[in-house]
């Protein structure tokens, strides 16, 4: 039985984001035992965002758990290390082979608040500032929005157009915290994908990035799936 004192979660970020985004759960996560780092993906690819993931995971010992926050959950389901135990969506995408983050990101009809998103001519898509505090985050202060859409960092539309590999989901166990008040990813899409890979749902009312404004339930479900993965 593995030691949940040795295992390392790892913690993903998506768009328009880095791995401050996880601030408030890794202190959490460290103060149960485990051991935590945040996985700096470039956002100029899904293979390029793969193999960095992977380059993260070649510094750490023992088992990981892979945590991905909404573009994130593509990337760590492209993680075929066999030390990987189980993963963990936090309102993500998880595109199956052959489909693009596109495909499931605009599955369902966008929320009335969405941001419009187009790149740039660099083929980079920025977040417009309302978007964080209307749609990415609806749930943080102004002031913590403001800081969101200075120290955003834009996605490349490769990233969004790549055709996935085969995913670990397929394989590993996984759980899903799926944020009733998304306004990026639809939850009846969140649902969808959730029970076509099998997870086990967590359902809770919150907005898309529960990582900043639910912290203590996103801590929960990594903690259930280390429990359930790795034993006490």
């Amino acid at each position: 039985m593995n030691s949940l004192q040795d295992t390392t979660v790892v913690l993903v970020h998506g768009a328009w984001a880095d791995g401050t985004c996880w601030q408030n759960v890794i202190l959490p996560l460290r103060h149960q035992g485990f051991k935590v780092t945040c996985a700096p993906i470039p956002l100029t690819s899904l293979t390029d965002d793969i193999a960095a993931l992977q380059r993260v995971l070649e510094r750490t010992t023992g088992p990981v758990i892979l945590a991905g926050h909404a573009y994130g959950g593509a990337v760590i389901a492209g993680s075929h290390d066999s030390r990987v135990k189980s993963l963990v969506y936090v309102a993500a995408l998880a595109p199956d082979e052959g489909e693009t983050v596109a495909d499931v990101f605009y599955r369902a009809e966008p929320h009335p608040d969405a941001p419009r998103l187009a790149p740039d001519e660099h083929g980079f898509i920025w977040m417009p500032e309302e978007g964080f505090s209307k749609a990415v985050a609806h749930r943080v202060s102004q002031e913590q929005a403001t800081i969101m859409f200075a120290v955003q960092r834009p996605i490349a539309v490769k990233c969004i157009q790549e055709k996935a590999p085969r995913p670990t989901w397929g394989t590993k166990p996984s759980w899903y915290l799926l944020a009733e008040e998304d306004r990026m990813i639809s939850p009846e899409t969140q649902l969808y994908m959730a029970n076509r890979m099998g997870a086990t749902v967590r359902s809770h009312q919150v907005d898309h990035s529960p990582m900043l404004t639910a912290p203590d339930l996103v801590v929960e479900v990594i903690l259930e799936a280390a429990h359930q993965t790795l034993g006490d």
